[in-house]
């Protein structure tokens, strides 16, 4: 392929594109539960927040009389249940999506809401090769949605350096904002809502299935980046 002109890093969510959603539908069942109505605001309250604020947002949506410690501590007790019958696994395609993107020459890293004992080391460690020997994982749960940690104080880059590669809008609007590139793999349970959020902020290039994140995809984007026509026209 043609060398890239601008994206030096791609960075990738990791619940959601490298792995299995298994946080989406636990939020749906612990809201619905406890006497909550799922809904899209409720979703982009809670998911991909940090885990207090997501905690807080559980529970003023249920009108639990709890703590946003007590209630983040409660739905990770109902995640472990959950993952009795759904286990955390790799995505299908993950890598052979990650051997397309490493062979770009961008610096590759992977990111989530967990220390990357818990995310990285154990589910994707087989993989690490295709990720930045110095940093293949970025937890950003302080600082979600982290784009502008990443970018600019983890790596040293500009943002329209970045390409990043996630299921939730929050994301994409902050791409977006701060003139980073952004593919979406919207989350698409029944219960989810970010196909059509993304399509409000005028994500330009989703797919369903990872393997279509490939080498011909990011060219097309480090072509808009460079060119300044990634978010060009869509407000």
């Amino acid at each position: 392929m043609t060398a890239l002109r601008t994206i030096r890093l791609i960075a990738i969510d990791s619940d959601g594109v490298l792995l299995n959603d298994t946080y989406s539908p636990v939020i749906e069942r612990f809201v619905t539960k406890h006497g909550g109505t799922y809904t899209a605001e409720v979703e982009r309250g809670v998911w991909g927040s940090p885990q207090l604020a997501a905690g807080q947002n559980m529970a003023l949506a249920c009108r639990l009389p709890w703590s946003a410690k007590d209630t983040i501590a409660a739905f990770f007790r109902e995640r472990e249940e959950y993952l009795k019958d759904h286990p955390v696994e790799v995505s299908p395609g993950a890598e052979e999506m990650l051997a397309a993107l490493h062979a770009t020459g961008a610096r590759l890293t992977c990111y989530g809401g967990r220390h990357r004992e818990y995310t990285f080391d154990t589910h994707l460690g087989h993989l690490a090769r295709y990720f930045d020997a110095e940093i293949p994982y970025v937890d950003v749960n302080d600082v979600r949605p982290g784009v502008k940690e990443i970018v600019r104080d983890v790596f040293g880059l500009q943002y329209h350096q970045a390409l990043f590669i996630d299921d939730i809008n929050r994301v994409a609007e902050v791409c977006k904002a701060l003139g980073a590139g952004f593919a979406g793999v919207p989350a698409s349970l029944p219960h989810n809502f970010q196909r059509a959020e993304m399509e409000r902020t005028g994500v330009r290039h989703t797919v369903q299935d990872i393997r279509r994140i490939d080498q011909n995809l990011v060219q097309k984007i480090d072509e808009e980046l460079a060119s300044g026509t990634h978010w060009q026209g869509l407000d």
